[in-house]
């Protein structure tokens, strides 16, 4: 297969560029030219060409894009390009960007500048800061050279970069990065205009007659109680914090409050609504959302934007300012965007969830065997743990009861505390007592000791990192402690970067670096982090295992989501649950399980 590195340069200006707009707005824009590109083929000296569309056609015509593996800095915008524009789709599409977040993770500069100087392989040009607002047509012969010299140098350093970082990257990792960027460079999926443009409409007048029924002035949304008021007639209750002023309770109206930044994106819509008006908002996110949605729809197919290694775990998350991953689906609004994600004539989508992923493996890591073996036989484990909660037989377990058991395996597993535990619970409006939560926490704990012990292990693991010590912790032979990082079973590695620690009253505490700061980590975070990576690689090899037969469109946290043709949906279906309950030989004893839908929109697949 040969390589082919490449770099488009393009025009901008000061409106009209990827700082105000997304990568898919701008490559579809009326404004979008193609001033010039790069192209290496394999070791072969790197050339430039300029010229009118018609003339980069014929150039780009000259390679063999199907038997090549095209690389770029970015190549959600570069293929996009190669496809949108040109209807090039090479064998294999490839990204150093992509790379060095999960090679140097998602805490540090993933830019072409940042990485020539971290290897030291020659220093990025800014000869494209004089071409603002410069269309083809107006730079003189010595303009463009220099533009094409700066292209070429850029070209030469992705090479570079490629040859570094690719030598010792997964290969099944590269096979993902090419699968996430074609879920956005070669886009199969529709958006239902008119039902969006419909949404959009009644999301407005819904959001002006509740401002108008509840007769809410600006003054009475900038009053803590009064908004308050507001949010339980819709039976929402208040965020609260303490006071650091005064120590007692007071409510999280903030903008910065965590609770009160939650409600920007309730499932309730007429709850956004409120939000907006009190922070001065033109519109909500709903509306925000689906504008955008009909935006795209005009300029075309939907560019599923899915960024790989987008998380300290590995994991995928939104890109181009549509995130895929937190659309709503209940609510008022419910999954009117979901619904409006369709499949093209002749398909359907599958969607199929991973159940309960990170629970099945934080037992299994922990060696926790009759957790483990409750999940393996089918068992209602919610059910089994809101038994021993609440001292009754498992046929005797009400909703309510199980709720709270569902809760405590899903929350406790990281070593939350009775405090947090209250609070969780208290966000879907389900208040215990203080001393309750402790005895429930108590409870999990007592009942699943040895996740209490790995919690413990990987405090005494992040203590011999801080010694430059490698302690081993968990199932053995699936996390590998090694110079001072974590060996995921991919091959990649999970870092606590500059990790420090300092003696307080509460005992020893580990922080490390991040983009945002310090971040404290401590054993039960770790291993959040460990069985959410964990979880990750499975779900990575499963995703790989599917696209041999069928096209993967998205995937949202534990999810994969394909398009199949009408006449192969059982049989489609059918193969996806086998491949989602597959796993890989590094995770025997596993117990992984999924559940699947199927519809024309993507929101009729739940």
């Amino acid at each position: 297969m040969n390589l082919i590195t490449l770099d488009f340069e393009t025009y901008y200006d000061k409106d009209f560029s990827l700082r105000k707009i997304t990568t898919e707005a701008y490559v579809r824009h009326p404004m979008f030219e193609v001033i010039g590109v790069g192209i290496k083929l394999n070791n072969q000296e790197t050339e430039w060409a300029s010229g009118t569309r018609k003339q980069v056609t014929e150039y780009l015509s000259k390679f063999p894009w199907d038997d090549s593996m095209v690389v770029a800095h970015n190549a959600m915008f570069d293929g996009a390009i190669l496809n949108w524009h040109y209807g090039i789709s090479p064998k294999v599409y490839m990204d150093t960007l992509c790379i060095s977040r999960a090679v140097h993770g998602v805490e540090t500069s993933s830019s072409l500048k940042a990485l020539s100087e971290r290897y030291d392989i020659g220093e990025k040009g800014d000869e494209v800061l004089n071409t603002l607002g410069k269309r083809r047509i107006q730079f003189t012969d010595d303009e463009l050279s220099k533009f094409g010299d700066y292209c070429v140098n850029d070209v030469d350093l992705t090479f570079e970069l490629f040859k570094i970082m690719a030598k010792d990257f997964p290969r099944k990792e590269m096979k993902l990065i090419d699968l996430t960027l074609r879920m956005f460079v070669e886009p199969i999926l529709d958006l239902d205009l008119a039902a969006l443009e419909y949404h959009l409409t009644e999301t407005r007048s819904r959001k002006d007659a509740l401002l108008a029924s509840a007769n809410v002035e600006k003054a009475d949304l900038m009053s803590n109680p009064k908004f308050a008021e507001l949010l339980e007639q819709l039976d929402v209750k208040p965020p609260m914090k303490v006071s650091p002023t005064t120590g007692k309770e007071t409510f999280a109206f903030a903008k910065s409050d965590e609770g009160f930044k939650a409600l920007e994106e309730h499932e309730d819509g007429r709850v956004q609504q409120l939000v907006a008006a009190r922070l001065g908002n033109k519109s909500t996110l709903e509306e925000t959302r689906t504008q955008r949605f009909i935006d795209i729809a005009k300029r075309g197919l939907l560019p599923v934007p899915v960024r790989y290694y987008a998380a300290h775990t590995g994991r995928w998350g939104g890109d181009d300012k549509i995130n895929l991953q937190n659309l709503p689906s209940r609510g008022v609004d419910g999954k009117k965007l979901k619904q409006s994600i369709i499949a093209p004539e002749g398909y359907t989508l599958i969607d199929a969830d991973s159940a309960q992923i990170e629970a099945r493996v934080l037992a299994w890591l922990a060696e926790q065997d009759d957790l483990t073996q409750a999940f393996a036989a089918g068992e209602d484990v919610y059910v089994k743990m809101a038994s021993r909660i609440y001292g009754v037989p498992e046929e005797d377990v009400t909703k309510e009861q199980r709720f709270v058991g569902k809760t405590t395996i899903l929350g406790a597993g990281y070593g939350m505390g009775a405090v947090k535990f209250q609070a969780q619970l208290k966000t879907f409006d389900f208040d215990i007592e203080l001393a309750e939560a402790r005895r429930v926490i108590n409870i999990y704990r007592e009942a699943n000791w040895k996740i209490n012990e790995l919690w413990r292990d990987a405090q005494l693991m992040l203590t011999g990192l801080s010694n430059r010590e490698n302690i081993q912790f968990g199932l053995d032979g699936v996390i590998q402690v090694v110079d001072g990082a974590m060996v995921l079973p991919s091959g990649l590695r999970l870092r606590y970067d500059d990790l420090q620690f300092q003696t307080t009253d509460k005992g020893v505490e580990f922080d490390y670096k991040t983009r945002r700061g310090r971040t404290r980590i401590y054993g039960g975070k770790v291993i959040e982090n460990v069985c959410q990576a964990i979880a990750r690689c499975i779900i990575g090899e499963q995703m790989l295992n599917i696209a041999k037969k069928y096209r993967v469109v998205l995937t949202v946290h534990d999810s994969i989501v394909c398009c199949v043709a009408d006449a192969e949906v059982e049989e489609a279906q059918k193969y996806i649950e086998e491949c989602m309950r597959w796993t890989p030989d590094w995770a025997k004893g596993l117990p992984i399980n999924c559940e699947s839908g199927t519809g024309k929109t993507y929101g009729d697949c739940e």
